[in-house]
Protein backbone atom coordinates (compact mmCIF):
# COMPACT_ATOMS: atom_id res chain seq x y z
CA UNK A 1 0.00 0.00 0.00
CA UNK A 2 1.27 3.44 -0.92
CA UNK A 3 1.95 5.49 2.23
CA UNK A 4 0.36 8.92 2.27
CA UNK A 5 1.63 11.92 4.21
CA UNK A 6 -0.51 14.98 4.88
CA UNK A 7 1.75 18.02 4.73
CA UNK A 8 1.57 21.76 5.12
CA UNK A 9 3.38 22.89 1.96
CA UNK A 10 6.21 25.19 3.06
CA UNK A 11 8.19 25.31 -0.19
CA UNK A 12 7.62 24.87 -3.91
CA UNK A 13 10.87 26.41 -5.03
CA UNK A 14 12.88 26.53 -8.22
CA UNK A 15 15.34 23.68 -8.77
CA UNK A 16 16.97 22.99 -12.14
CA UNK A 17 14.23 21.95 -14.60
CA UNK A 18 11.71 21.21 -11.84
CA UNK A 19 10.88 22.14 -8.28
CA UNK A 20 11.92 21.34 -4.73
CA UNK A 21 8.71 20.77 -2.77
CA UNK A 22 8.80 20.36 1.00
CA UNK A 23 6.41 20.50 3.91
CA UNK A 24 5.86 19.68 7.52
CA UNK A 25 3.57 16.83 8.49
CA UNK A 26 0.28 18.29 9.69
CA UNK A 27 0.20 16.50 13.03
CA UNK A 28 2.25 18.72 15.31
CA UNK A 29 5.25 16.39 15.23
CA UNK A 30 7.55 18.82 13.43
CA UNK A 31 8.48 16.13 10.90
CA UNK A 32 9.63 17.45 7.53
CA UNK A 33 9.06 15.63 4.25
CA UNK A 34 10.63 16.49 0.91
CA UNK A 35 9.05 14.43 -1.89
CA UNK A 36 11.73 13.60 -4.48
CA UNK A 37 11.90 11.91 -7.87
CA UNK A 38 14.26 9.29 -9.26
CA UNK A 39 16.18 11.90 -11.31
CA UNK A 40 19.87 12.39 -10.45
CA UNK A 41 19.15 15.72 -8.70
CA UNK A 42 15.77 14.58 -7.35
CA UNK A 43 13.75 17.59 -8.61
CA UNK A 44 9.97 17.17 -8.97
CA UNK A 45 8.34 17.73 -12.37
CA UNK A 46 5.08 19.59 -12.98
CA UNK A 47 3.33 16.30 -13.75
CA UNK A 48 4.52 14.70 -10.52
CA UNK A 49 3.41 17.50 -8.21
CA UNK A 50 0.08 18.57 -9.69
CA UNK A 51 -3.46 18.27 -8.41
CA UNK A 52 -6.10 16.48 -10.48
CA UNK A 53 -7.23 19.79 -12.01
CA UNK A 54 -3.59 20.33 -13.16
CA UNK A 55 -3.07 23.22 -10.75
CA UNK A 56 0.08 23.71 -8.71
CA UNK A 57 0.51 23.23 -4.94
CA UNK A 58 0.95 26.60 -3.24
CA UNK A 59 2.81 27.45 -0.08
CA UNK A 60 0.42 27.03 2.91
CA UNK A 61 -1.74 24.42 1.14
CA UNK A 62 -2.48 21.32 3.21
CA UNK A 63 -1.81 18.46 0.82
CA UNK A 64 -1.87 14.69 0.83
CA UNK A 65 1.12 13.25 -1.02
CA UNK A 66 1.40 9.58 -2.08
CA UNK A 67 4.90 8.29 -1.35
CA UNK A 68 6.81 5.06 -1.81
CA UNK A 69 9.53 4.98 0.84
CA UNK A 70 12.02 7.12 2.74
CA UNK A 71 15.03 7.97 0.61
CA UNK A 72 17.43 10.08 2.67
CA UNK A 73 20.44 11.47 0.82
CA UNK A 74 23.36 12.64 2.94
CA UNK A 75 22.16 15.65 5.00
CA UNK A 76 18.80 15.68 3.17
CA UNK A 77 17.33 13.27 5.70
CA UNK A 78 13.77 14.45 4.95
CA UNK A 79 13.61 12.96 1.43
CA UNK A 80 10.84 10.53 0.49
CA UNK A 81 10.51 8.99 -2.96
CA UNK A 82 7.18 10.14 -4.42
CA UNK A 83 4.72 7.88 -6.20
CA UNK A 84 4.29 9.41 -9.70
CA UNK A 85 1.14 7.38 -10.43
CA UNK A 86 -1.17 9.40 -8.18
CA UNK A 87 -2.28 13.03 -8.00
CA UNK A 88 -1.63 15.13 -4.93
CA UNK A 89 -4.77 16.34 -3.14
CA UNK A 90 -5.36 19.71 -1.48
CA UNK A 91 -7.40 19.43 1.72
CA UNK A 92 -7.13 22.95 3.18
CA UNK A 93 -4.92 25.93 4.03
CA UNK A 94 -3.11 27.19 7.10
CA UNK A 95 -2.72 30.77 8.27
CA UNK A 96 -0.35 32.77 10.43
CA UNK A 97 -1.34 31.06 13.68
CA UNK A 98 -0.75 27.68 12.09
CA UNK A 99 2.73 28.77 11.10
CA UNK A 100 3.44 29.94 14.63
CA UNK A 101 2.65 26.43 15.88
CA UNK A 102 5.17 24.97 13.41
CA UNK A 103 7.92 27.55 14.00
CA UNK A 104 11.36 26.15 14.76
CA UNK A 105 13.99 27.73 16.99
CA UNK A 106 17.45 26.51 15.97
CA UNK A 107 20.50 28.17 17.54
CA UNK A 108 21.78 28.88 14.01
CA UNK A 109 21.08 27.95 10.42
CA UNK A 110 23.35 24.93 10.55
CA UNK A 111 27.04 25.93 10.42
CA UNK A 112 28.06 29.56 10.05
CA UNK A 113 31.36 31.10 9.07
CA UNK A 114 31.56 30.56 5.31
CA UNK A 115 30.30 33.23 2.92
CA UNK A 116 30.29 33.99 -0.79
CA UNK A 117 31.32 37.42 -2.10
CA UNK A 118 27.73 38.69 -2.16
CA UNK A 119 26.37 36.58 0.70
CA UNK A 120 26.77 36.17 4.43
CA UNK A 121 26.85 32.81 6.23
CA UNK A 122 25.32 31.40 3.04
CA UNK A 123 27.23 28.16 2.52
CA UNK A 124 28.71 25.16 4.32
CA UNK A 125 31.76 23.16 3.12
CA UNK A 126 30.56 19.84 1.72
CA UNK A 127 32.65 17.76 4.12
CA UNK A 128 31.04 19.54 7.09
CA UNK A 129 27.54 19.37 5.62
CA UNK A 130 27.78 15.58 5.31
CA UNK A 131 27.45 15.27 9.10
CA UNK A 132 24.38 17.52 9.41
CA UNK A 133 21.15 15.82 10.56
CA UNK A 134 18.69 17.79 8.42
CA UNK A 135 18.33 20.30 5.60
CA UNK A 136 15.11 22.25 6.23
CA UNK A 137 14.14 24.93 8.77
CA UNK A 138 11.06 27.11 9.29
CA UNK A 139 12.05 30.29 11.11
CA UNK A 140 10.47 33.65 11.82
CA UNK A 141 12.35 36.90 11.19
CA UNK A 142 11.23 40.47 11.80
CA UNK A 143 13.79 42.43 9.78
CA UNK A 144 13.61 40.85 6.32
CA UNK A 145 14.72 42.93 3.35
CA UNK A 146 15.15 41.78 -0.25
CA UNK A 147 17.97 42.83 -2.55
CA UNK A 148 17.61 42.87 -6.33
CA UNK A 149 21.00 43.15 -8.02
CA UNK A 150 23.16 41.99 -10.93
CA UNK A 151 26.18 40.36 -9.27
CA UNK A 152 27.93 39.40 -12.52
CA UNK A 153 27.49 42.71 -14.31
CA UNK A 154 31.19 43.56 -14.38
CA UNK A 155 31.79 40.26 -16.20
CA UNK A 156 29.05 40.86 -18.77
CA UNK A 157 26.43 38.71 -17.02
CA UNK A 158 23.19 40.73 -16.92
CA UNK A 159 21.15 38.19 -14.95
CA UNK A 160 19.43 39.69 -11.94
CA UNK A 161 19.45 37.87 -8.61
CA UNK A 162 17.22 38.08 -5.54
CA UNK A 163 18.76 37.82 -2.08
CA UNK A 164 17.23 37.88 1.40
CA UNK A 165 18.92 39.90 4.15
CA UNK A 166 17.95 39.14 7.75
CA UNK A 167 19.27 38.48 11.22
CA UNK A 168 18.52 35.35 13.20
CA UNK A 169 19.71 34.21 16.65
CA UNK A 170 22.41 36.89 16.67
CA UNK A 171 23.77 36.06 13.22
CA UNK A 172 23.55 38.00 9.96
CA UNK A 173 22.47 36.16 6.82
CA UNK A 174 22.35 37.09 3.14
CA UNK A 175 20.94 34.14 1.17
CA UNK A 176 19.78 33.51 -2.38
CA UNK A 177 16.00 33.32 -2.82
CA UNK A 178 14.54 30.48 -4.91
CA UNK A 179 10.86 31.16 -4.15
CA UNK A 180 9.45 31.52 -7.70
CA UNK A 181 6.61 33.81 -6.62
CA UNK A 182 9.04 36.32 -5.16
CA UNK A 183 11.50 35.98 -8.02
CA UNK A 184 8.72 36.73 -10.50
CA UNK A 185 7.58 39.78 -8.52
CA UNK A 186 10.89 41.34 -7.50
CA UNK A 187 13.15 40.56 -10.44
CA UNK A 188 10.80 42.69 -12.54
CA UNK A 189 11.70 45.65 -10.31
CA UNK A 190 14.70 47.98 -10.53
CA UNK A 191 17.84 47.05 -8.62
CA UNK A 192 17.61 48.05 -4.99
CA UNK A 193 16.65 47.10 -1.45
CA UNK A 194 13.00 46.36 -0.57
CA UNK A 195 11.76 46.31 3.03
CA UNK A 196 9.56 43.32 3.87
CA UNK A 197 9.49 42.92 7.65
CA UNK A 198 7.83 40.21 9.74
CA UNK A 199 7.92 36.93 7.82
CA UNK A 200 8.40 33.20 8.06
CA UNK A 201 11.18 31.73 5.93
CA UNK A 202 11.70 28.18 4.79
CA UNK A 203 15.46 27.78 4.56
CA UNK A 204 16.88 24.78 2.73
CA UNK A 205 20.30 23.29 2.05
CA UNK A 206 20.72 22.74 -1.67
CA UNK A 207 22.70 20.18 -3.64
CA UNK A 208 26.52 20.21 -3.28
CA UNK A 209 28.23 22.51 -5.78
CA UNK A 210 31.98 23.02 -6.20
CA UNK A 211 32.84 22.00 -2.66
CA UNK A 212 29.98 23.75 -0.86
CA UNK A 213 26.34 23.32 0.08
CA UNK A 214 24.38 26.55 -0.19
CA UNK A 215 21.68 27.84 2.15
CA UNK A 216 18.64 28.97 0.16
CA UNK A 217 15.45 30.80 1.06
CA UNK A 218 12.99 28.39 -0.53
CA UNK A 219 9.86 30.25 0.60
CA UNK A 220 8.98 33.66 1.99
CA UNK A 221 5.70 33.96 3.88
CA UNK A 222 5.00 37.59 4.74
CA UNK A 223 2.72 38.35 7.64
CA UNK A 224 1.25 41.27 5.68
CA UNK A 225 0.35 38.99 2.76
CA UNK A 226 -1.23 36.40 5.04
CA UNK A 227 -3.41 39.05 6.62
CA UNK A 228 -4.58 40.40 3.27
CA UNK A 229 -4.95 36.93 1.73
CA UNK A 230 -2.56 37.75 -1.12
CA UNK A 231 -0.12 34.87 -0.53
CA UNK A 232 -1.52 32.26 -2.92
Amino acid sequence: MTPIKTLVCLANSRKLSGRCVAGMVNDGSGEWVRPVSTRPNREVSAHERQYKDKSEPNVLDIITVPLLRPQPHDFQSENWLLDPNYYWVKTGRVGWNGLRRMEQHPDALWINGSSTYHGSNDRVPTEEAAALPDSLKLIRVTDLTLQVHTPGEMFGDQRMVLRAWFSYAGHRYILRVTDPEYELQYLANPEGIYEIGDSFLTVSLGEPYEGYVYKLVAAIIERAKIQTGSRQ
